[in-house]
């Protein structure tokens, strides 16, 4: 993926499973509709390299940070949470804590579905407020758009509203088959990179002009 300026980066973190994969899908959406870069560790190949160090990089190279704590549900099959996503945004906000002064202009939104789970699972948060997006891939893209308009300058021209985005990300769902046929790909086998690729070549016809 091509380098971005370390303002326009944003590091997801988040779930990758199927069962979250549509509130993963909606925030990059809303993310490279806004003008922004996402940085996922779904964007690196290099297997020899150790999955923590990928992340410490992309926490590194990224201004801003969308963190996801909703799932905490038990692994049908371990029957143990995963931890990775609390992890992540312990390094983040250890980063703007401890980091240089560029690290420290880091900002970040938490996330959950519950509104008020974090203070049983994560209570260190308690004054945070992460928001809730309730499972709604829609609801999830209109704090998404609300929490980078935030951070503009007030001078800047506002971002495109949460119901503009949303309507785009609808299209592009129906549009995704064709979008995906014309490049010799079936929905199903889309990498994260190639879906990065169709949405923004997407976003490129779509957004007025």
């Amino acid at each position: 993926m091509p380098a971005a300026p370390y303002s326009k980066s944003v590091f997801i973190n988040c779930a990758f499973d199927d069962d979250f994969r549509p509130i993963f899908q909606a925030v990059v959406f809303a993310v490279l509709d806004c003008g922004f870069t996402p940085r996922s560790a779904l964007e690196y190949q290099d297997s020899g390299e150790v999955r923590v160090s990928k992340i410490e990089k992309l926490i590194e190279d990224s201004q801003l940070g969308i963190h996801d704590i909703s799932r905490v549900e038990p692994d049908a099959n371990t029957n143990l949470p995963r931890f990775n996503m609390p992890y992540e945004l312990g390094l983040f906000l250890g980063a703007k804590r401890f980091g240089s002064n560029r690290d420290k202009r880091k900002r970040c939104l938490i996330m959950d579905s519950d509104p008020h789970r974090y203070l049983t699972t994560i209570s260190d948060l308690r004054g945070i407020d992460p928001e809730s997006h309730a499972g709604d891939p829609l609801k999830a893209i209109s704090i998404v758009r609300n929490w980078l308009n935030h951070g503009r300058r007030a001078t800047a021209r506002p971002l495109p509203g949460g119901d503009a985005i949303s309507n785009r990300y609808t299209e592009y769902r129906a549009d995704l088959p064709q979008l995906a046929d014309e490049v010799q790909l079936q929905p199903a086998e889309l990498t994260y990179t190639d879906e990065i690729w169709l949405m923004e070549m997407w976003l490129m016809k779509a957004r007025p002009s």
